[in-house]
């Protein structure tokens, strides 16, 4: 299970990339490989505004179907288009091409309601258990 330093980590399994006051987001390692292989993503439109916790899309395999909960509050500010066609792309690369949203957040510390790498480590062993 790949869990990068540099990632902020949720208790639904979502990472998050904070830069400025932006968050790029994805489902984890850990959650691609609880749902096995991906065969749907869908994802909010540009311009849509989210509230965090809320859930913003649903990620289909060939196992389940299992919604994505937003991180932050904010808006969408960009969408990956590359999963309509290339929905495995969540498997094969969940920390790069496999992103999924960018939200411009209206929260002043998004990072406190997160998880560092090693809580989340700490909470998916737990959950193998």
């Amino acid at each position: 299970m790949e869990v990068p330093n540099d990632l902020l980590y949720t208790i639904e399994h979502e990472w998050v990339r904070l830069k400025d006051n932006r968050a790029t987001v994805g489902i984890t390692d850990f959650a691609q490989g609880q749902l096995g292989d991906v065969v749907f993503v869908e994802l909010p439109t540009e311009g849509m505004e989210l509230t965090k916790e809320n859930t913003f899309g649903v990620v289909e395999s060939v196992k389940t179907v299992s919604d994505i909960y937003a991180p932050v509050t904010g808006k969408v500010v960009a969408v990956n288009k590359l999963l309509e066609s290339e929905p495995e792309l969540v498997n094969n690369d969940p920390y790069g091409k496999g992103w999924m949203i960018e939200i411009e957040f209206s929260n002043s510390n998004p990072e406190q309601s997160l998880m560092n790498s090693d809580q989340y480590t700490e909470q998916c062993n737990n959950q193998e258990d």
